[in-house]
């Protein structure tokens, strides 16, 4: 069954990267002032243990830990819960359920090296961005040399959601570069959909919060032994 539903396609066809490897969706003001208000003020206000500190950047894990023999599922906060349902209602996760979400916070100069998400998650992501907008990067990998090689570029600005599924999250790594502004070039596929900015612009990163929204097929109601 296809994660992104025929409803969600029609309703959202303007906002397919048809200049992109299949398929990803760049929707701007998808949330309301009030929402980013709100889920930045919620994300801010979680026991300072939730939080765990990386090199470059800090994070939150919501529903449980993924790990190859099964997540222990948690309830996802009601502040979360909220918007992960809005995405299903909108035809997102179709035929799955929504159940992990993992929340970044990067400051100017942070980013996260190239990535692919990986199999234990459905391939579908959705990423709520909040705080300040930057530049992600689609990269993939010479099968030869194993360097990797620039594909294209997404403008990420606050108040939108990205949806990545298919060859985009099967195939190309995505990573952010850890610089303190970035410089829009021709190779963003979004621009088009973008408000403000243009070929040539170079726009200083604020702090910028990302909700990384996935399912996690494979779950256990125990606890693991790891």
């Amino acid at each position: 069954m296809p994660l992104i539903s025929e409803e969600f396609a029609e309703k959202y066809q303007e906002y397919r990267l048809v200049s992109v490897p299949e398929t990803v969706y760049y929707i701007p003001n998808f949330l309301t002032k009030d929402d980013v208000v709100m889920l930045l003020e919620k994300v801010y206000n979680v026991p300072k243990p939730k939080w765990k500190n990386l090199n470059n950047r800090r994070l939150q894990n919501w529903g449980g830990l993924p790990h190859p023999k099964g997540m222990v599922l948690e309830s996802l906060p009601p502040w979360l819960q909220t918007h992960c349902t809005k995405l299903e209602k909108e035809g997102l996760f179709s035929g799955t359920h929504i159940n992990h979400v993992l929340v970044n916070e990067y400051k100017p100069g942070q980013g996260i090296m190239a990535h692919v998400d990986g199999p234990l998650f459905t391939p579908l992501i959705a990423t709520l961005n909040l705080g300040s907008s930057c530049l992600l990067k689609f990269q993939t990998r010479d099968s030869d040399t194993d360097h990797l090689k620039d594909e294209f570029s997404l403008f990420l600005e606050e108040g939108s959601v990205l949806v990545q599924t298919g060859e985009v999250y099967e195939r190309f790594l995505h990573g952010i570069e850890e610089v303190e502004e970035d410089l829009v070039s021709e190779d963003v596929a979004n621009l088009g959909l973008c408000h403000g900015v243009s070929v040539g612009d170079v726009v200083k990163r604020g702090t910028r919060v990302s909700l990384t929204i996935r399912s996690v097929p494979k779950v256990v109601k125990f606890k693991l032994r790891l």
